[in-house]
């Protein structure tokens, strides 16, 4: 009896584990079933996103767009174009890509949207602001950093400016 309950105690807590990690960073799909640009990206990008960078750093996530309240995610603002693509970390909207201009431009914005996530080393918690103006410093071409003078928005990512 202990050891079968011992093993549904971690099988519990494993799921539970996943569902914390699954839900760290996604990028959510809002679509609908009649949407020409949706079915666009379905045949351009859908097969091979889960095995990129970006989808492998924010799995996808499809939402029809009428189920937009039940997504589970604070959202910036109301869905209302399909497709829209929500970068979501830890429950929230970070950024979004309104419509789909083709795979030459997708993934270049996606990957925008990306620098505004924090690796996990880096969080320092629940304090940490997405972005803040302050007096900085940026990395030039050869990544030696140089003084920015006055106010700048640095990247919550820490990366380059």
């Amino acid at each position: 009896m202990m050891p079968r309950l011992a093993v549904g105690a971690l099988t519990l807590l494993a799921a539970l584990f996943t569902s914390i990690v699954a839900q760290a960073t996604e990028l959510l799909m809002f679509d609908d079933p009649g949407c020409v640009w949706c079915r666009r990206w379905n045949a351009e990008i859908a097969p091979s996103y889960p095995k990129t960078r970006e989808g492998q750093q924010a799995p996808l996530r499809r939402v029809p767009i009428r189920d937009q309240a039940r997504a589970g995610v604070a959202l910036a603002r109301p869905i209302n174009i399909t497709p829209t693509f929500v970068l979501v970390e830890d429950g929230q909207e970070v950024g979004r890509i309104d419509g789909y201009a083709g795979k030459d431009f997708f993934y270049p914005m996606l990957a925008q949207l990306l620098r505004r996530i924090l690796p996990p080393n880096q969080r320092l918690g629940p304090s940490l602001q997405r972005s803040a103006s302050c007096t900085a410093v940026a990395c030039g071409p050869d990544h030696a950093r140089t003084p920015l003078r006055g106010k700048v928005d640095v990247p919550a990512s820490g990366a380059c400016i």
